[in-house]
């Protein structure tokens, strides 16, 4: 089997998908699981910089630290170098639609596609809000990884 790699996409890459990236990483340490895991954004607002803040805050209370990732944007390259690709809403999954290459190997699908329940829904964007969203964001995202690496240990 292929070892799997995922990248969780949102827009900017400063606050959902890096909160999915260290759900990800976090659950998938628990299980011991060898997987590679990154984030990225469709728009390059964000490029080199930190995790908003608040994102930070929340993943840090829940146990991950994603202090030291960088924002970045999506390339063609991901489309290649990935097992999966999770946009975190449907605009953004329709964004990487239109960005992938006509040789793309990648999945690509809805994160809380993964969670029952939460089907076709996307995840909450915190930015614009208070720090109380940023645990809304952590909550949906972790319930993602989760749901992600058992489907994984199957």
């Amino acid at each position: 089997m292929t070892r799997p790699a995922l990248l969780f996409v949102c827009l900017g890459n400063i606050c959902r998908s890096p909160m999915a990236e260290g759900a990800m990483r976090l659950t998938a340490d628990e299980a011991g699981l060898d997987i590679e895991i990154d984030s990225a954004g469709t728009a390059a607002y964000h490029i080199g910089s930190p995790p908003d803040e608040r994102a930070q805050a929340a993943a840090l209370k829940n146990g991950a630290d994603i202090s030291g990732l960088s924002g970045r944007q999506a390339v063609e390259e991901d489309f290649r170098r990935f097992t999966h690709i999770f946009a975190l809403d449907g605009s953004n999954l329709g964004n990487l639609r239109q960005l992938a290459p006509s040789d793309a190997s990648a999945k690509l699908g809805l994160l809380m596609d993964y969670v029952p329940g939460f089907e076709g829904r996307a995840v909450a964007d915190p930015y614009y809000g208070d720090d109380s969203g940023f645990d809304i964001t952590w909550n949906e995202v972790n319930a993602a990884a989760k749901a992600l690496v058992a489907k994984l240990q199957d």
